[in-house]
């Protein structure tokens, strides 16, 4: 491989900057948790950016969205994603239309350990 080819920009989880180490799954973090509405014409919905530490072992991570009341109106499943920065859109239940919400987010490894959660108000 030519030495002035820098594969960092294709993937900077390789990069011996010493930022992009990966971790073992006792260390994973979230470095964001973002909702986001998504305001169009269309049902309501609401865009979520994930980031994580970079990992030695791909994680789990399960994210829900509840209503003022506390109850879940949207929650999704992401099983070893392949990439530490992901970007979903949950789309709510019911006639749900505007209000306060909270998205809960759980990294985790099936065997263990429990990774880090978050919690995250907003308002659409």
């Amino acid at each position: 491989m030519p030495d002035d080819l820098n594969l960092d920009f294709f993937f900077p989880e390789l990069s011996n900057d010493g930022q992009n180490i990966p971790v073992p799954p006792a260390e994973m973090r979230f470095l964001e948790l973002r909702p986001e509405p998504v305001r169009d014409d269309g049902p309501l919905r609401a865009r979520v950016y994930v980031e994580v530490t970079p990992f030695q072992k791909r994680p789990y991570l399960e994210v829900a969205l509840t209503n003022a009341n506390g109850e879940e109106i949207a929650s999704a499943s992401i099983i070893e994603p392949m990439q530490r920065k992901n970007v979903f859109t949950l789309h709510i239940h019911g006639a749900q239309t505007s209000g306060q919400f909270t998205l809960y987010a759980r990294l985790y490894y099936p065997d263990g350990p429990e990774a880090d959660t978050r919690e995250v108000k907003f308002e659409i």
